[in-house]
């Protein structure tokens, strides 16, 4: 009982300041999310408890994030806010499924440029849907089409309210500006307030302009901890729920990760895995939607102080008992104050550091990060998360096909002639009086790069030196396409007259190799050697 009270005495004020930041942020990101309110506080309390209790980190914050919110106001669009319960629920049970066959250690699949990509797009989509409410748009003709929407809005922006749009720039602006001066006190907790007073200002005519609130846009903003949901089940659930639960996932363990980061600690991936997928039932079935951890609320957990799961927990509860108290005012939020605080948490998702990184090091990661944007953008996030990650894949597997090597050219003084590493060999890199090659295949000898390896020996390795030493010392798999490789290898070299020793087989790829009559003829001749060492020295080097 003890240690449960000096968990509330070290993290209650944490909980609590978690909180004031949850509200707003769940309210504005559940109407980014083409859903109401009232399901984004719905799913901040129970996701948040969820995880708290069954999770496996002590610092993740769980419930509506800007990751998903793309994902879900497509699918809001042609399916309706409700049918979002389902969808958290059809989520979780995949998230759980993942949990069960351990499948999350397949998510390296999906390489860092793909989730940047894929991030940069949904917050330009989070911006841009909120062009209505910053410019104080109303009436527009709502399309399917994301990209219609933007041009909808565009070839209306004539009619653009200033005074509207100035008080969005102002809570921008204002945001921003607290961020720098008052790092740790979010400025959503001291602007919303202020939106508040001024949108009720505005209801009552005390205002000489019109200010549109988010009680005109929804009827009902009330406080509460379950609303029925309508219960269905098709087939057009399954993308759109494999992909939540994709993004889910690797939000929740890269948020879990940085606040380790932060912390020095370790979280449990397995037991936070399991307790994401009861945060998405219990969501689902309470009314609420899909979520995931959030990394800046999570980072805000660690900064003001949480030690423990307990935080979360205590937030939760706070946000249940704040909105009971306090959620009716949030009917007189100006929608601009809305769309100022969504364009600030898009602007914060994008992480710019990764893309000048990536620019410098690998512009194919670079080009692949903008074009996954664009797709999600202009198509569709899923379609996006999904491009990504296939054309990022076409192109690893197009590295392998190149077969990794290096390769140490000796000429007849034996002496190196030449040194060569990478996935090419240059025609002036090969001497006429070469005396011995060693080749080092790297990596892996299997069915994908097994060809590039055979025709180096068939075109560019086959001048008039004396003997191969094909060293194996950094090669760490092997199939069966790869032992054919190798046995073509060394009967293309012997075939030219040329005399093949082996050096460095591990015991794993020597398995392997035992089938191979090329692999027996070399070592029942005594030309298999632990290092290469021994092997040049068998050929009178000097070493």
């Amino acid at each position: 009982m003890q240690s449960i009270v000096s968990k509330i005495k070290a993290n209650w004020q944490s909980g609590l300041t978690v909180s004031l930041v949850s509200i707003p942020l769940s309210v504005s990101l559940a109407v980014a999310s083409n859903s109401t309110p009232t399901a984004g506080i719905i799913t901040a309390i129970w996701a948040g408890l969820m995880t708290s209790l069954f999770g496996g980190s002590n610092y993740n914050i769980v419930g509506p994030t800007g990751a998903l919110s793309g994902i879900l106001a497509a699918y809001a669009l042609t399916h309706g806010a409700s049918a979002l319960s389902m969808l958290a629920i059809v989520s979780a049970v995949f998230i759980l499924i993942s949990y069960v066959f351990k499948l999350e250690r397949y998510l390296v699949f999906i390489p860092a440029s793909t989730v940047h990509g894929f991030t940069l797009g949904v917050a330009f989509i989070i911006a841009l849907n909120q062009m209505n409410f910053a410019l104080g748009l109303s009436g527009l003709e709502k399309h399917p089409e994301f990209i219609k929407n933007v041009f909808e809005t565009f070839s209306h922006i004539a009619q653009t309210s200033l005074p509207t749009f100035g008080i969005f720039a102002v809570f921008l602006a204002g945001l921003f500006i607290l961020l720098k001066l008052t790092p740790k006190l979010p400025g959503a907790i001291t602007l919303t307030p202020i939106g508040i007073v001024l949108g009720y200002l505005g209801t009552v005519g005390k205002l000489p302009f019109e200010l549109k609130t988010l009680g005109q846009q929804y009827a009902e903003i009330a406080p509460k901890v379950f609303e029925p949901i309508h219960f269905f089940f098709d087939s057009s659930l399954f993308l759109p729920a494999l992909t939540v639960a994709v993004v889910a996932i690797l939000e929740t363990m890269i948020s879990a990760k940085i606040a380790d980061g932060m912390t020095g600690t370790k979280y449990q991936p397995r037991k936070e895995m399991f307790g994401l997928g009861i945060a998405n039932i219990v969501s689902g079935l309470m009314g609420g939607i899909p979520a995931t951890a959030a990394l800046a609320r999570t980072s805000l957990n660690v900064k003001t102080g949480a030690n423990d799961k307990m935080s979360a927990t205590i937030s939760s509860i706070c946000i249940a008992l704040i909105s009971f108290v306090f959620l009716s005012y949030f009917k007189y939020i100006p929608l601009a104050v809305i769309a100022a605080i969504l364009v600030f948490v898009a602007v914060r998702m994008v992480e710019i550091v990764h893309f000048y990184r990536m620019f410098a090091f690998d512009k194919k990661s670079f080009t692949i990060s903008l074009l996954v944007a664009m797709v999600t953008i202009y198509e569709d996030p899923i379609v996006g998360i999904l491009f990504g990650t296939a054309v990022a894949l076409l192109l690893f597997v197009e590295k392998l096909s190149k077969g990794q090597f290096e390769l140490i050219i000796n000429n007849s003084e034996k002496k190196i002639a030449d040194h060569v590493v990478g996935e090419d060999i240059d025609d002036n890199n090969i001497c006429k009086d070469c005396h011995t090659l060693v080749y080092s295949i790297k990596g892996q000898l299997a069915y994908v790069n097994a060809q590039a390896h055979i025709s180096r020996f068939e075109t560019k390795l086959n001048a008039d030196y004396e003997n191969v030493v094909l060293r194996m010392r950094e090669l760490f798999f092997i199939d069966l396409d790869g032992v054919d490789a190798f046995e073509e290898i060394v009967n293309l070299i012997e075939s030219q007259g040329k005399q093949v020793l082996l050096t460095g087989v591990n015991p794993l790829i020597e398995k392997s190799l035992e089938e191979s009559k090329a692999f027996q003829r070399i070592r029942d001749t005594k030309r298999v050697f632990t290092h290469t060492r021994e092997a040049l020295q068998k050929l009178g080097y000097a070493l």
